[in-house]
């Protein structure tokens, strides 16, 4: 039986009904394509981030960015401004700020990890949680100082994070101070922290810093009132620095009046603790006489006017 043509229908053509289920898959596939267009942009942006922000690896930063952002190859001091711009756009398109890693990292987190003063300001401007804390305790604050950016420090410090915890939760000043970043421990100074702050794990942030032997974190703390004998337990600053080379560091701390006599738990003076026949050796056992010098000078003094009375 012939089929039947009926009128605004071509020969051979399907009938309407037939055409339907098509046309509606194809107006949802195109209804679909602004997602896909967004997921295959946050998920670029997770690479570039992850390659830029963790890995710092800006060769493969540089190529994500040129194919998917016509960012020129080359031109890699771009991809910073990418990098916030992106974050600009998902946020305004309703990105979630605090998005967690199983880590209960931050997007926060990454960006003061990698120096990205223009990320951090945007995500703090949609209301980021300033003093997030991963799994381990980490901070934002912690990120920035652990990396050494003296700006994301001061931009989180501005908008509310908080720079010392009672608990023992990771130490921003302690980090700063053993990683040698003078920068970020003179923006944390300025925020009135407590610069003798004592964790049991470490001790204090001079003890730390004398530790790694970090000269400029060390002059920074003594200049702002750090207690000169205030270390770990017994153990001083002067007994850390007298274990390594720097005659500076310890000469530096004796000028702030460092207490060359002073025994730890295992009843060791810093001398005691150098190298022998080391230049810091030899140093302490310079200052040690010297000591010994002015107090026979002040007990003769003493008797003498003990004498005339």
């Amino acid at each position: 039986m012939a089929a039947v043509v009926r009128p605004g229908q071509r020969a051979g053509s399907p009938p309407a009904a037939a055409c339907a289920p098509t046309a509606l898959l194809l107006t949802g596939a195109l209804a679909l394509v602004p997602l896909l267009d967004f997921c295959i942009r946050v998920i670029s942006l997770a690479i570039l981030s992850h390659f830029y922000i963790v890995k710092g690896n800006r060769k493969e930063a540089a190529r994500i960015a040129a194919e998917f952002y016509g960012v020129p190859q080359g031109q890699g001091i771009f991809v910073h401004t990418v990098l916030s711009l992106l974050f600009g756009d998902f946020v305004v398109q309703g990105y979630n700020v605090d998005t967690l890693t199983i880590d209960q990292v931050t997007p926060l987190h990454e960006a003061c990890l990698g120096d990205h003063v223009g990320c951090a300001r945007i995500l703090l401007e949609a209301g980021a949680n300033v003093n997030a804390t991963t799994i381990d305790g980490v901070t934002p604050l912690f990120n920035a100082c652990s990396r050494g950016s003296a700006a994301c420090a001061e931009l989180l410090l501005q908008y509310g994070a908080k720079a010392q915890w009672e608990s023992c939760l990771p130490s921003p000043t302690h980090e700063a101070a053993s990683r040698g970043h003078s920068e970020c421990l003179e923006v944390l100074i300025s925020w009135g922290i407590d610069v003798d702050q004592d964790l049991p794990h470490l001790g204090t942030p001079l003890y730390v810093a004398c530790v790694s032997q970090q000269i400029h974190c060390i002059r920074k703390l003594l200049y702002a009132g750090a207690n000169v004998q205030k270390g770990k337990h017994l153990q001083t600053p002067l007994h850390a620095a007298a274990q390594h080379s720097s005659t500076e560091i310890v000469n530096l701390l004796l000028e702030f009046g460092a207490d060359i006599n002073a025994k730890n738990s295992d009843f060791e003076r810093p001398v005691d603790l150098a190298a022998p026949s080391s230049l810091v050796e030899r140093l302490l056992l310079f200052h040690e006489v010297q000591v010994i010098d002015l107090q026979e000078e002040s007990t003769t003094t003493f008797l003498s006017f003990d004498n005339q009375g």
